[in-house]
C-alpha cells in the first residue's frame, strides 16, 4: 500500500472507529462487537506505525475513551487514567518486550506481572482518612464523571478501608457484572419489553451511569481492584495486589509474576481455554513491568504507558477484505459461494476464506467484492461473514452474480429455493467431492487419505471411483511424486484397516442426498441391514421416525439408479458391513449435542462412545436435546442450550457419564 492509499484508508477507518466508539462508550449500544472494533483499531495503529506523519490529533489511537455524559458532575483525575496498547499475537508481544529492553538498555527481559483483563468499566476511587470520599469513571482519561453514590452501592467496594490510613488514597479497578446476573437482568428486561443489553460490559457501564442509585444497587455489580495509585511503600506491582487485599478489596486470584516469555504464553493459553467457565467476561491479560521504578522510568508514549500492554485473546471476530468470491461445487451438485479473504487471525486460526452459503445470504449482507467485512468463527465451525462495513467502501467494489452454468462442467444450473445446483449427474466435481466424503472421518475414516492425495490418485488414473481405493497396492503409490516407501505402506495399511465398516458409517459414505449421521443411524436402527433398506418402498421409508417424504424419495432414487447399483455391487466385493446390533446401554434414549473443542477425545470419538452406549447425537439443539457437552470456545449451540434450559455439562462431567 502506498502513502496515498494509506491516507485514504486511514480516513475511512478513523470515521468508522469514531462512529462505533461513540455508540459503544457514550450511547451504551453496539452496532459491532468490541472484538471487531479492536480489529479496526489494530489495522489503523499498524498503518499509522508505517506512516507516522499521517497521525493526527483526532485519531482514535491518540485518545483514551468517550465523552462524559450530561447529568453527572465532572472530576479531574490527579493522575491520568491511561489506556493500553493492544497486542494479539506472540510475535507482537515479543516486539513490545524487545522495545522495553532497548529502552532500558538491558539484554534480559525484566520481571513482569500478568493479570486478567476484566471486560468492565475502569473507575478511580478516592479515600480520605480511610473513608470513601469520591469515585469517577475514566471519561477521556483526564476528566471523568462523578459516580460516587452509585459506587457506594457495590458491596465489593469497602466504604471504609481495613487499615486506618491518614490522608488521601486512590484505588483503581474494574466494575463488572457476572454472566449469571447479566442473563438474569436480560430475562427480566425481556419480560417487560425493555432494552436487552448487548453484553455485560454495556450493562455495567449503563448501571454506573444511572441517576438513581437504587437502580444501580439492583444490578448487583462487582468490583476487582488492580492498581494502588498512592505510594504506601510498595516497590512492585505484585506487592500492590497484596496491599489492596489487606485494604479490603478483591483482586485477581489468577494474577502472577512472570519471569520468562514462554511462561506467559502458557498462562495465556490456559486462561483462554477456560475463559468460558469463568463467572465474568475477560478479553485478555494485562502484562506490565513488575518493578514500579522501572515502570515509571519507561514513561508514556502518546496515551499509553510503555511499561504495560494488553495481551488480547485471539478474537472470535475480526475485520478483513473480500478479495474475490469463488464457487465450490459439492458432492450433491450444490453451488456454494465462498469469500476469498485477506488472511486474518480469528479464534487463534489464520483464515483466508469464509462460506457465504447461497445467493440469498449475499443479498442479505449486501456484500460486494472488495468490501471490508467482519468475519467470525465459533469453536471449530467454518468461518462466516457476519457484517459488511459499507462506510469503508471506496467506490471500486464489484457486484457478485451467481453463474448460470456450472463452473466445473459448464452445463446449466437450476435454482431450488435459495440454493443453486448443477444439473449434470456426471459432473466431475460431484464425483471428486463424493470420494472426499467417502474417506472422511464420519464415513470410512481412512487415516492419511485426504483431498490432496485423492486428487493425485484421480489425476494419475489410479482410481475411477471410491471402490477402487481398496484395490490400491504399495507399488501403485510409491512412484508418485512426494511419496516414499514408508508413506505408501502407511496409506495401504490404513485402507486395509477400514475394509470392514458399521452400517451407519457405510450409509453415510454413500453420499446420498439428505442422509447425514442422524438419518443414517435412524435407518440402521429401523432396517438393521443394507439388504432390507435397499428393498424398502417409499411408504416404508416414510414411516421411519424422522424420515420425511424428501429423504425417503432421495433414498429410493439413489438405490434404483443403475450407476449406483453397479457401484454398490463393486464396493461390496471389496468391503464388508459388520452385522448391525441396535445400540443398548446406559445412555439409551438420551440425545447429546457437542459444541466447542474437546481435549481428551476428538468429536468423532465422543460421538462413537455415546452411540456405543445407546445414546444419540445431533448437530442441532432442540427441546428434545438432553445434554449439551461444552468444550473450549463453544458456539451458538451453547447460547441456545442456556435459552432452552437444556442441561449443560463440560468434558469432565461427560467422561463421568461414560
Amino acid at each position: 500500500m502506498d502513502k496515498a492509499q494509506a491516507r485514504q484508508r486511514i480516513a475511512k477507518l478513523k470515521k468508522a472507529i469514531n462512529k462505533y466508539r461513540y455508540e459503544y462508550h457514550v450511547l451504551n449500544k453496539s452496532s459491532i462487537s468490541p472484538e471487531a472494533l479492536d480489529s479496526l483499531k489494530h489495522e489503523l495503529k499498524k498503518l499509522e506505525d508505517e506512516f507516522p506523519d499521517l497521525i493526527t490529533k483526532d485519531s482514535p489511537t491518540q485518545r483514551v475513551a468517550g465523552k462524559p455524559l450530561k447529568g453527572f458532575q465532572k472530576i479531574i483525575h490527579k493522575f491520568p487514567m491511561l489506556s493500553l496498547e493492544d497486542v494479539f499475537y506472540e510475535e507482537e508481544f515479543s516486539q513490545w518486550q524487545d522495545r522495553v529492553m532497548k529502552l532500558l538498555r538491558v539484554s534480559h527481559p525484566p520481571e513482569l506481572f500478568a493479570e486478567l483483563k476484566f471486560d468492565g468499566l475502569a473507575v478511580s476511587i478516592i479515600y480520605e482518612n480511610g473513608i470513601l470520599e469520591k469515585a469517577a469513571t475514566r471519561g477521556d482519561g483526564k476528566i471523568g464523571e462523578d459516580i460516587t453514590q452509585n459506587i457506594k452501592t457495590i458491596e465489593a467496594i469497602p466504604l471504609r478501608l481495613e487499615n486506618d490510613l491518614k490522608g488521601e488514597v486512590e484505588i483503581r479497578g474494574e466494575v463488572i457484572i457476572t454472566k449469571k446476573n447479566f442473563e438474569k437482568i436480560n430475562r427480566e428486561q425481556k419480560k417487560e419489553n425493555a432494552q436487552i443489553y448487548a453484553n455485560p460490559r454495556n450493562l455495567a457501564a449503563g448501571s454506573l451511569r444511572q441517576l438513581d442509585p437504587k437502580i444501580t444497587a439492583s444490578r448487583r455489580l462487582d468490583f476487582h481492584a488492580y492498581d494502588l495509585v498512592t505510594e504506601l511503600g510498595q516497590k512492585k506491582h505484585s506487592e500492590e495486589h497484596k496491599l489492596l487485599e489487606k485494604l479490603g478489596f478483591k483482586t485477581d486470584r489468577e494474577a502472577r509474576v512472570i519471569t520468562e516469555p514462554n511462561e506467559l504464553f502458557k498462562f495465556k493459553e490456559r486462561i483462554e481455554r477456560g475463559r468460558e467457565k469463568l463467572p465474568y467476561e475477560i478479553d485478555g491479560l494485562v502484562v506490565q513491568v513488575n518493578d514500579n521504578k522501572t515502570f515509571q522510568k519507561l514513561g508514556v508514549a502518546g496515551k499509553a504507558p510503555r511499561g504495560s500492554i494488553a495481551f488480547k485473546f485471539s478474537p472470535k471476530e475480526a475485520t478483513t477484505k473480500v478479495r474475490e468470491i469463488i464457487i465450490q461445487v459439492g458432492r450433491t451438485g450444490k453451488l456454494t459461494p465462498v469469500a476469498m479473504l485477506e488472511p486474518v487471525q480469528v479464534g487463534g486460526v489464520t483464515i483466508s476464506r469464509a462460506s457465504l452459503h447461497n445467493e440469498d445470504e449475499i443479498r442479505r449482507l449486501g456484500l460486494k467484492i472488495g468490501d471490508t467485512v467482519i468475519v467470525g468463527r465459533a469453536g471449530d465451525v467454518i468461518p462466516d461473514v457476519r457484517k459488511v462495513l459499507k462506510e469503508l467502501r471506496r467506490g471500486k467494489e464489484k457486484e457478485f452474480h451467481m453463474p448460470k452454468t456450472c463452473p466445473v462442467c459448464a452445463l446449466r444450473v437450476s435454482k431450488e429455493g435459495p440454493l443453486t445446483f448443477c444439473t449434470n449427474k456426471n459432473c466431475p466435481a460431484k464425483h471428486r467431492e463424493n470420494i472426499y466424503h467417502f474417506v472422511s472421518k464420519s464415513a470410512f475414516d481412512i487415516d492419511g487419505l485426504g483431498p490432496k492425495i485423492v486428487d493425485v490418485l484421480l489425476d494419475q488414473n489410479l482410481i475411477q471411483d471410491a471402490a477402487d481405493i481398496f484395490d490400491l497396492e504399495e507399488g501403485d503409490i510409491q512412484p508418485l511424486e512426494r511419496f516414499g516407501e514408508k508413506s505408501a505402506q502407511n496409506i495401504v495399511a490404513a485402507i486395509k484397516a477400514k475394509s470392514k465398516i458399521s452400517l451407519p458409517r457405510f450409509l453415510i459414505a454413500l453420499g446420498i442426498l439428505h442422509v447425514g449421521e442422524e438419518t443414517a443411524q435412524d435407518l440402521a436402527d429401523n432396517f438393521g441391514s443394507l439388504e432390507k433398506l435397499k428393498e424398502a418402498s417409499l411408504e416404508e421409508l416414510e414411516s421411519v421416525p424422522n424420515i420425511g417424504e424428501v429423504v425417503a424419495r432421495s433414498l429410493c432414487e439413489w438405490f434404483r439408479d443403475a450407476y449406483n447399483k453397479r457401484f454398490l455391487e463393486k464396493l461390496l466385493r471389496r468391503v464388508s458391513i459388520e452385522k448391525y446390533h441396535a445400540p443398548t446401554g446406559k445412555l439409551k434414549g438420551l440425545v447429546f449435542v457437542i459444541t466447542g473443542g474437546l481435549e481428551a477425545l476428538t468429536r468423532e470419538e465422543a460421538k462413537a462412545r455415546i452411540k456405543k452406549l445407546g445414546g444419540d447425537t445431533s448437530e442441532r439443539v432442540t427441546k428434545d436435546t438432553d445434554y449439551v457437552i461444552v468444550g473450549a470456545e463453544p458456539g451458538s449451540k451453547y447460547d441456545k442450550a442456556k435459552k432452552l434450559g437444556i442441561k449443560i455439562i463440560d468434558e469432565k462431567e461427560f467422561l463421568k457419564l461414560l
